[in-house]
């Protein structure tokens, strides 16, 4: 698999692999030796760390290597568990090399990205309903209540127009407070956003029912 992954970067002209590792704990002496751009990382890493741990440890030992997660899981809880990890990114491997190597240009460039049928699948958890006491989270007081209003119906899946609709707000406005709001959190796309909701517990675990 890495040598495919080798293989297709290196036709894009875009990206270099100047390193690579078998295990978790490799990765991490690399790492610390290299100093890459980016790191990307097997969920599944064999040698007693996994990808999830790996990443712990990168964020650890390799603070400025943004780290993107290949994964061949798409449910709430790994995608929960890498992003509290410290990745920047998560990507499916049944998806496309394009969904790869968006997430990588994504990153480089100082944001993140989710797999679009993930993202699709935490914004509907999120519209489920989401902890009153989230919105007094660190990440997320600081928000005006305008602006957490459109913070909530964005990471719900909401349209521009739809957001304008529900809060009786023209769309340009709408648009204004998005803006704004991005930018206090430092992120630039809903990627970003869903990041925000991880760490603020408006995504948790599912609590079983009955």
């Amino acid at each position: 698999m890495r040598d495919a992954i080798k293989a297709l970067l290196a036709a894009t002209g875009e990206f270099a692999v100047v390193a690579e590792a078998e295990t978790g704990v490799e990765a991490v002496q690399k790492c610390k030796e290299v100093q890459p751009d980016l790191a990307l990382v097997d969920i599944g890493l064999p040698g007693g760390l996994n990808g999830i741990e790996t990443t712990r440890e990168l964020m650890r030992h390799c603070p400025d290597v943004p780290v993107i997660i290949l994964s061949i899981y798409d449910d709430e809880e790994s995608v929960v568990s890498a992003i509290r990890a410290g990745a920047r990114a998560y990507v499916v491997k049944r998806a496309a090399f394009v969904d790869l190597q968006e997430a990588l240009r994504s990153v480089a460039r100082g944001g993140s990205y989710l797999s679009p049928h993930v993202s699709d699948r935490l914004m509907a958890r999120i519209g489920r309903g989401v902890p009153a006491a989230a919105a007094r989270h660190a990440l997320v007081e600081h928000l005006a209540p305008r602006e957490l209003q459109v913070f909530r119906l964005i990471v719900e899946g909401k349209a521009t127009k739809e957001i304008a609709a529900l809060l009786n707000l023209g769309v340009y406005t709408v648009r204004s407070y998005r803006k704004n709001m991005m930018r206090k959190l430092n992120v630039n796309n809903v990627a970003g956003l869903i990041q925000v909701a991880i760490a603020a517990g408006l995504i948790g675990k599912t609590t079983p029912k009955g």
